[in-house]
């Protein structure tokens, strides 16, 4: 029996998102680290959750995961919001300001829940495409926010799936033309050593959103955090569930905070010490044209059709991913940085299909 009849018109025309389904020795199509939360967070959260009662719910509000997400975000913890990972609070924050018509402008091409979640709420989604050598056009952006003043503006930075980064400079002109919010996705900042949170303070339409799942290694456990003004905050939090971050994912995320220092900092340098060890290699295979990145990943352009650079590396056991469905990026995949192994094993894989 169809039950399109129920369903909005513009939500049966959209695509789901989705991913690949396989199964590999060497997985490189999801940006996450490489590696393993080290075994120091994992015991460290473990011993914490044995001496807590399961019976009883966690915090209404995780405050003591909000003061550690302070200090280390250097925010205030009224002007926090911890939830299941940042997609939740990118809905979250939708639900709030977006309904018929009402227009949230992206760049293209970028992370696709952004119009996705816009579409299903009955919004409106305007666009700026990236340059031509992929980073971010201000004069187009800032001309666009001019003339349509969205609701909300979202910038991925650094920008999935190109790596780009917008500077402090060219997004305070951002700010300072915009009548509504612009979100700022930080998903992969520490691997840019860069971040929009210090201009918080001066500027009350600013939201800045991060990411448990990737420099933390803590994908497992889903959780995000967004930084905004406090009102702003009280306001979003209205969309959140009650209870929305189990007790594990809290503790885990405190242990993951106390200890980024000394076990997972060193890990993001090794990162950002492949990827430009990446970029190097894979510029040197014929036929391959990496794009800088300041993110755990890149893209890649490639003169072979990239959905058989995939299938022939499928073959090798190794998964990347194919984003040449996405707008400007039609002769593109991009691949994640692993561990040294496994980056190796990647170029040896290109240099063989692409001979």
């Amino acid at each position: 029996m169809s039950i399109s009849y129920s369903i909005k018109d513009s939500v049966l025309a959209l695509r789901p998102y989705t991913l690949s389904p396989h199964r590999v020795s060497v997985k490189l199509n999801q940006n996450e680290n490489p590696w393993d939360a080290p075994a120091e967070i994992k015991q460290e959260t473990l011993n914490r959750l044995k001496h807590r009662v399961w019976s009883r719910y966690p915090d209404f509000t995780p405050q003591g995961l909000h003061e550690r997400l302070a200090e280390f975000s250097g925010w205030q913890p009224d002007g926090i919001i911890a939830g299941n990972g940042s997609n939740e609070l990118i809905q979250a924050l939708l639900m709030v300001t977006i309904g018929a018509q009402r227009r949230v402008l992206i760049t293209e091409p970028t992370f696709a829940l952004y119009r996705q979640i816009t579409t299903v709420l009955g919004g409106a989604v305007i666009s700026v495409p990236l340059s031509g050598d992929l980073q971010f056009d201000v004069a187009a952006l800032l001309q666009k926010i001019e003339e349509a003043q969205p609701e909300v503006t979202i910038i991925c930075s650094p920008n999935n799936p190109t790596g780009c980064v917008i500077s402090d400079e060219d997004l305070a002109v951002l700010l300072k033309a915009a009548r509504g919010l612009i979100v700022v996705d930080e998903a992969y900042h520490e691997f840019s050593d860069h971040s929009a949170v210090p201009l918080l303070a001066d500027h009350g339409n600013l939201v800045v959103l991060r990411t448990f799942s990737k420099a933390m290694a803590l994908a497992a456990f889903r959780v995000g955090y967004l930084l905004a003004s406090p009102g702003l905050v009280r306001e979003i939090g209205k969309a959140v569930l009650p209870y929305n971050l189990n007790a594990f994912s809290q503790t885990a995320s405190e242990v993951a905070i106390e200890m980024f220092a000394t076990k997972l900092q060193p890990l993001v340098q090794v990162i950002c010490a492949e990827r430009d060890r990446l970029y190097g290699e894979l510029g040197g295979i014929p036929g391959l044209v990496p794009v800088m990145s300041k993110a755990n990943f890149m893209v890649v352009r490639s003169n072979n059709e990239p959905g058989r650079v995939l299938a022939k590396l499928l073959e090798k056991d190794i998964l990347i991913r194919d984003v040449s469905g996405y707008p400007m990026l039609n002769d593109y995949f991009r691949v994640s940085v692993g561990t040294p192994e496994e980056n190796d094993l990647l170029i040896g894989a290109l240099r063989e299909i692409l001979k």
